[in-house]
């Protein structure tokens, strides 16, 4: 592995592999398919860009959206590597040239979209190459049921049976449960496969979840108290893009939006806005930002509720791609159930499944809203709860999100819980939450009436307790338990094993409840404490611990960057991430050498911009 190392400080300047990084190498160079599965922003692409710069032959990577390849092949031409795309956004012209350099053999990685794969050209091109490596990025993409299911990746398999030889292949995803990554080997056909998980875990992700009456004031506080910053906020639909957007520009933000109804040149303009800094901030849906690889987003802000644990981790995950301290903060309105439900009811996306897949997928999707809606009440541990959903179990303390900075205290809410199971034995199982709640709360309303619950033995058993605190105890029997709800579309809630050791009195139940609710970036001890912590989890050196000289420095070789990039047409963390300047900062090289002990500088990069940035940490320029 001496020669993987020395390809990756020529190429990329790191010294050394990430955890999981030089396992995964290893495996695919001994010709063995492989399949990683790594957060966001822990490096899954070195681990295929380097066996692909050492194999004799030319490595193909399918991949799903083309911001995803357009900007892996800008970095990896940055980098001294050729390297090209072949998807919809080349003109006929410009794609028979691009494939006319591959066969000439000119690049060592070509990306290229699942659909591209048994058209007639390419196939033509695939079988007369010699491609030593097939990458499956975003694989979870390929099972119907994972979170982002894609029709078009099912032709992988299809293309690799009318390959001459079968390259090895080898599959990335960060989101994947157990259920969805045996999904993915089986689908595509890995042999004996080395399954490397470096798990779930981001420590320099600060976590908070707050349930504000104005969701707008409550997020244009935090943005306030984050100047300068670059962040995404996530809206559930274009409607609240728009409206966010609107409203942030008017308060006199530096924001662009992005969703699916603007039009392909609005879309692109707007995301190159945001990449090469000229925008602060990104409004957007879910359609943006899978493949962004910009490193310097300092937080992301949902102002929805994502459908599901899935894409609430990847898109929060798109913060601190440079190991930074970074924020995700999620604003949770009793409305973004609705909507996601509404979305699931109306889903088009798998029209083409049969009828008992179809509704097999939607069953699924509405179990996945409920746990991602208990994660918004839980109070444990936020990062605790994440793992445990991607299965992996940790010390339900993290001292890196809301729950674990405020003061909680054990509740027993046995008799609460009696009166909602023995509610929803004394009704035969037949309805939903709100009935329930309404029930024992002694709620008179038609439906009420209507349903005869009014008549219930345990109607207005527990007037005296907020709903809002029915709610929370209703969640708590579902998450350890106690109930369900059916994954059907009327969700109606059931006994389970448990329920009967409540209702007999041979178990208690305790819950953890705050002692007080605080607006996280008002508190000023809490806060110190939460930046003390993401000082400490952090990974590796931070700018938060710097010295006014060099905090001047930091902002002299940002303002280089950004010169250079402007030159070069690129994105300024393509040049060098905020990682690299940070680390300049703290090492303040005046020789090539010094430079060349910076993480994220290569040798290629130095003879680019070396000297610049020499001349620059000197004061020279």
């Amino acid at each position: 592995m001496r020669e993987a190392g020395k390809v990756l400080k020529q190429y990329f300047g790191y010294d050394s592999f990430r955890e999981g990084q030089e396992e995964l190498v290893e495996s695919i160079l001994s010709g063995q398919d492989t399949f990683g599965i790594m957060p966001t922003g822990a490096g899954k692409s070195i681990c295929f860009q380097i066996p692909a710069l050492m194999l004799p032959g030319i490595t193909l990577v399918i991949s799903p959206l083309i911001s995803l390849m357009k900007d892996q092949v800008e970095g990896l031409n940055q980098a001294g590597v050729h390297a090209a795309y072949l998807n919809s956004s080349l003109t006929a012209g410009q794609y028979v040239k691009a494939l006319g350099f591959a066969k000439e053999g000119r690049y060592k990685i070509i990306y290229v979209a699942p659909e591209r794969l048994v058209t007639d050209g390419f196939l033509d091109f695939a079988r007369q190459a010699d491609i030593s490596m097939l990458v499956v990025d975003e694989a979870h993409c390929v099972s119907q049921w994972g979170q982002d299911f894609r029709p078009s990746y099912l032709k992988i398999v299809e293309f690799i049976g009318k390959l001459p030889v079968r390259p090895v292949i080898s599959a990335f995803t960060a989101t994947a449960t157990k259920e969805v990554r045996d999904d993915i080997i089986d689908i595509l056909l890995l042999q004996n496969p080395k399954v490397v998980t470096t798990g779930f875990d981001r420590p320099n992700l600060y976590f908070a979840v707050q349930s504000p009456k104005d969701k707008y004031a409550s997020m244009k506080n935090y943005l306030e108290l984050h100047p300068r910053q670059s962040g995404i906020v996530y809206c559930l639909t274009r409607k609240y893009v728009e409206e966010v957007w609107e409203r942030l520009q008017a308060d006199g933000f530096s924001v662009t939006k992005y969703h699916a109804g603007l039009t392909d040149r609005e879309r692109k303009d707007n995301q190159e806005d945001f990449i090469y800094g000229r925008s602060e901030i990104m409004v957007a849906t879910n359609a943006f930002g899978m493949g962004i690889d910009k490193s310097d987003v300092r937080f992301v802000v949902h102002y929805n509720m994502p459908k599901n644990m899935e894409s609430y981790y990847q898109e929060a995950g798109r913060a601190g791609r440079d190991g930074e301290a970074a924020e995700c903060i999620l604003l949770y309105g009793g409305q973004d159930v609705v909507t996601n439900q509404f979305f699931i009811d109306n889903n088009r996306d798998n029209q083409e499944l049969d009828e008992v897949s179809r509704r097999m997928v939607a069953e699924r999707d509405r179990d996945r809203l409920r746990k991602m809606t208990f994660y918004c009440f839980t109070n444990e541990c936020l990062r605790d709860y994440t793992l445990r959903y991607f299965g992996e179990y940790g010390s339900n303390y993290c001292g890196n999100c809301s729950n674990c900075l405020t003061q909680f205290e054990n509740v027993d809410v046995t008799e609460t819980a009696k009166g909602i199971i023995g509610c929803v034995e004394s009704s035969r199982q037949r309805f939903g939450t709100n009935v329930i709640i309404d029930t024992v709360h002694g709620a008179n309303t038609a439906k009420i009436r209507g349903y005869r619950m009014d008549a219930n033995p345990h109607y207005g058993e527990l007037a005296k307790v907020p709903v809002f605190r029915l709610r929370q105890v209703m969640n708590h029997l579902q998450l350890y338990g106690y109930l369900r709800v059916t994954a059907d579309e009327y969700a109606v809630v059931k006994l389970t094993e448990n329920s009967g050791a409540v209702l007999s009195g041979e178990e208690t139940v305790v819950m953890k409840l705050a002692k007080e609710q605080e607006h996280p970036a008002k508190t000023g001890s809490r806060e110190e404490k939460a930046k003390k912590n993401r000082r400490d989890m952090a990974a590796g050196f931070s700018r938060e611990e710097f010295t006014q000289q060099e905090e001047t420095l930091f902002e002299r070789l940002r303002a280089l960057r950004t010169e250079i990039a402007r030159e070069e047409g690129v994105p300024p963390y393509i040049v060098f991430s905020d990682k690299t300047l940070v680390h300049m900062c703290v090492v303040k090289p005046a020789t090539r050498e010094d430079m060349l002990t910076v993480s994220g500088v290569g040798e290629f990069k130095y003879e680019k911009y070396g000297e610049r940035f020499l001349l620059c940490v000197q004061g020279e320029v």
